[in-house]
């Protein structure tokens, strides 16, 4: 295929570096953005920047140049507990985290954005799934997720496409203790109308389809394992 570049942001762990390996295996040049520039992987190429900071962004897009794919994975491990519990300082806190950074990032990036490109945001199925203990993270992924249709229309013909995800093995559950974690992924398994927990490279697989399939423009993806229609508790 034809070398196209693409831009993960939060690409250096999860479901985002998933996505920038398997991107980077299908022949593109693929740049990842994490607060911290470390070596990832050899065949990426690492960037430092806050998705939540305008002339951070900036920055490494002028970089980079011109760019065709964007996936924005950037992700926080707040907003999540009873409503009754949740501190509104922590619920701002988080919708900095991931919606407004998410916003941020797509302004930086779209002048250098190919007229061909494509937008794939990372939202999670909380937003409609409807599981106790999870309006913040509702709020803060339907915010995410209500900008692709719209910005579909406005940005055509560049492309914009979401991605759902339910429950995934991935860091964003290392502040749960190893057997905490393992009894809750134990549990949702067997919940879930495909009765396993999803693993970064499998939802990876949707988010490039995203990305690069020319046909496909303002849809959300749920690759949730069926959480959307089971009773998760």
């Amino acid at each position: 295929m034809t070398e196209h570049t693409s831009l993960v942001v939060g690409g250096t762990s999860g479901i985002g570096l998933a996505t920038a390996r398997l991107l980077r295996q299908r022949g593109a040049t693929v740049h990842v953005v994490g607060r911290t520039e470390r070596p990832i992987d050899p065949e990426l190429i690492p960037h430092r920047a806050d998705g939540g900071d305008p002339e951070q962004m900036a920055a490494v897009v002028d970089k980079i140049g011109p760019i065709d794919w964007l996936v924005v994975a950037l992700s926080g491990a707040e907003g999540a507990g009873p409503i009754a519990d949740l501190d509104v300082a922590t619920l701002r806190r988080a919708f900095d985290g991931k919606f407004w950074a998410h916003l941020t990032t797509i302004r930086a990036v779209l002048p250098r954005l190919a007229p061909t490109g494509s937008i794939t945001l990372i939202g999670a199925i909380s937003a409609r799934a409807a599981m106790p203990g999870t309006a913040g993270l509702a709020a803060i992924n339907g915010a995410v997720e209500a900008m692709v249709r719209p910005l579909a229309n406005e940005l055509a013909p560049i492309r914009v496409n979401g991605v759902s995800p339910g429950v995934v093995d991935t860091p964003w559950w290392s502040g749960m203790p190893a057997e905490q974690r393992r009894f809750y992924f134990e549990q949702v398994a067997r919940q879930l109308p495909t009765r396993r927990v999803a693993t970064a490279e499998e939802v990876a697989e949707v988010v490039a389809l995203a990305a690069t399939n020319p046909n496909l423009t303002g849809t959300v993806v749920e690759a949730d394992g069926g959480a959307r229609i089971a009773a998760l508790t």
